[in-house]
């Protein structure tokens, strides 16, 4: 929305004075695997929500890649990790319990990527890096052996705009991407959990991680009092009925067809229902009214606030 509350506000207030539609990128909340989930969730399968545990597995190479490396790695250029990145998950957190937050806490840290961890010998560029071969993070091996493979898509296109291995070694040898993880620029944590407690006395736990194999293919866990829900963050949901003492597995509807895939079909959508609502001037066709999302963007903000004060937030808006 924008990386500041002052200017979430502003342009929430805009929107309302002028009676306009306001469409936020939560892709989260379009993919077909979510609303099979929120599906399952009104159905009351699970009873009353009482807990969330929710997890986002950034992926090594995307967090060297994305915020160390590139556009997202330092907050005053673009913003802090929890806004950049996992603005979706707490906004998701939030749409899935359809509760309102009373408190909220946070702790998180640039834990690894940062020059005290450099391992002795390492070079300031990978590609003159003495221990690069046995550096998982290497922009050699994350560029310049796939783009070998065959690879011209992301990341590759990020770093040069005609991957080959002429240009991608180009880019390595003069351009940020190049760059040693532990001798960048970066100040963004690398590690982070969140804890809401809602009006209710439920809780939901948030866990962002940049160290992981998986590539923010999120893990979900909810404990309802009547069944317990796993969500694979992609095709299956699994629901623990505590009567029946019986597992049933629900997976999503369908999936678009089209080369759109892209956040588990959820920018297809998205911008299918945007098309909607300008066509019609109607908000309704969107999955997030202008108070959730300026909603999320606080929590978000009331979290990170937790995280640099070191204090238990009271939430109002």
């Amino acid at each position: 929305m924008a990386p500041s509350e002052e200017e979430c506000r502003g342009i929430y207030h805009a929107v309302k004075e002028n009676n306009i539609i306001l469409a936020i990128g939560h892709v989260l909340r379009y993919t077909p695997y979510s609303q099979k989930l929120k599906e399952v969730i009104d159905s009351g399968a699970i009873g009353d929500i009482v807990n969330i545990q929710h997890l986002e597995p950034v992926g090594f190479f995307h967090h060297a890649h994305s915020y160390v490396r590139g556009n997202w790695r330092n907050e005053k250029e673009s913003s802090f990790m929890l806004l950049a990145k996992s603005c979706h998950d707490i906004d998701w957190i939030l749409w899935i319990t359809g509760k309102k937050i009373a408190r909220s806490s946070s702790f998180g840290s640039l834990r690894h990527f940062k020059s005290e961890e450099k391992p002795e010998g390492a070079g300031d560029r990978c590609l003159d890096c003495s221990v690069e071969e046995d550096c998982p993070y290497s922009a050699k091996k994350i560029y310049l052996d796939t783009v070998k493979m065959g690879v011209t898509g992301w990341p590759n296109k990020v770093i040069t705009e005609d991957p080959t291995p002429s240009s991608v070694l180009e880019a390595l040898e003069n351009g940020p991407y190049g760059r040693c993880v532990y001798n960048c620029d970066n100040d963004v944590v690398d590690n982070q959990v969140v804890n809401f407690q809602f009006v209710d006395g439920s809780t939901a736990s948030f866990t962002m991680v940049a160290f992981s194999e998986n590539i923010c293919v999120r893990k979900t866990t909810i404990f309802g009092t009547k069944g317990e829900l796993v969500g694979d963050g992609n095709r299956n949901i699994t629901v623990f009925d505590f009567l029946t003492q019986t597992s049933k597995r629900y997976s999503p509807d369908s999936f678009p067809q089209t080369s759109m895939q892209n956040h588990g079909g959820g920018d297809y959508y998205l911008m299918a229902d945007f098309i909607c609502a300008v066509a019609s001037n109607d908000q309704s066709f969107l999955k997030s009214t202008p108070e959730e999302t300026l909603e999320s963007h606080l929590a978000v903000f009331r979290a990170e606030e937790s995280r640099i004060t070191n204090q238990v937030i009271n939430t109002s808006w």
